[in-house]
């Protein structure tokens, strides 16, 4: 009889998310015919008794919004990045029934500006200064950026990131709202903020020749943003593909398989315009 495991994501909303899509294509590309993965609409402040109620047979859990600093205060231990950060999307179940909380976002976002061809010393700016801009701060930190600029619409908020860019050994510079299209002459540009916010810049975006732009949105796509950079000649990288990539990194550590990448992106794609 074949074991019977289970993973789901978590957060609030829910039915929006794309990555049962992404899971389940990939349990039946390696062959995990006892795997399931579901979503589950869980508020930061019910994931403690959520997490505290499952049985042996959940392997691992993905976390979005708005629970991923609850996820890292309910693991029982955490991987360096995820606590640098100060947040985790991902908890795993470990053998003895404890859980261990890890940020895969990160190395996801490392990966595709990696791939996109970000190099060592770059410049970088980072629109917004939620949790996504917390990763891509220790991101730019693990490929060699040693200064980032973050430009926000307060600037309480790019202080509360302060102690973030310490911890993962980047020098942090605040940037205002209002001089946004200044700061986007930079080698890397990381767009953040929700669907809408960044519209306005696309027709005053003062681009840098063959820079990277990333924006963590993907619908619709591409953005105005994104079209302007695509216009300028940038490498645009779109959310879709840091999706991808963080929930490879979760599949691996769940599962303890090698990811089918390819069979995993063609799920994705044919669910998508």
């Amino acid at each position: 009889m074949t074991l019977r495991r289970r993973a789901a994501v978590l957060g609030k909303p829910i039915a929006h998310s794309l990555s049962p899509v992404i899971h389940t294509a990939g349990y039946a590309a390696a062959g995990l015919t006892g795997w399931s993965y579901t979503r589950i609409e869980c508020a930061a402040a019910e994931l403690p008794d959520l997490v505290a109620g499952l049985g042996p047979e959940w392997a691992g859990l993905s976390v979005t919004m708005p629970g991923k600093e609850a996820a890292l205060a309910v693991a029982d231990a955490a991987s360096p990045v995820a606590a640098a950060v100060g947040a985790a999307n991902t908890l795993v179940r470990r053998p003895d029934g404890s859980w261990y909380a890890d940020n895969t976002d990160v190395a996801g976002m490392v990966h595709v500006l990696d791939e996109a061809g970000v190099v060592p010393g770059a410049t970088v700016t980072v629109l917004g200064a939620g949790g996504t801009a917390r990763a891509a701060l220790a991101a730019a930190a693990q490929l060699g950026c040693s200064s980032v600029t973050v430009v926000a619409r307060r600037a309480e908020a790019v202080d509360e990131l302060r102690q973030v860019s310490a911890a993962v050994g980047v020098s942090l510079s605040a940037g205002a709202w209002a001089d946004a299209s200044r700061h986007l002459a930079a080698d890397v540009v990381v767009s953040t903020v929700p669907k809408g916010v960044a519209d306005p810049l696309a027709d005053e975006a003062h681009w840098r020749p063959d820079a990277v732009f990333f924006d963590a949105l993907y619908d619709p796509w591409p953005t105005p943003l994104a079209s302007s950079a695509l216009a300028a000649g940038l490498r645009v990288v779109s959310g879709l593909d840091l999706l991808l990539a963080q929930a490879a990194g979760q599949f691996e550590q769940f599962t303890g398989v090698r990811a089918p990448v390819e069979a995993m992106r063609a799920a994705l794609d044919r669910r998508l315009p």
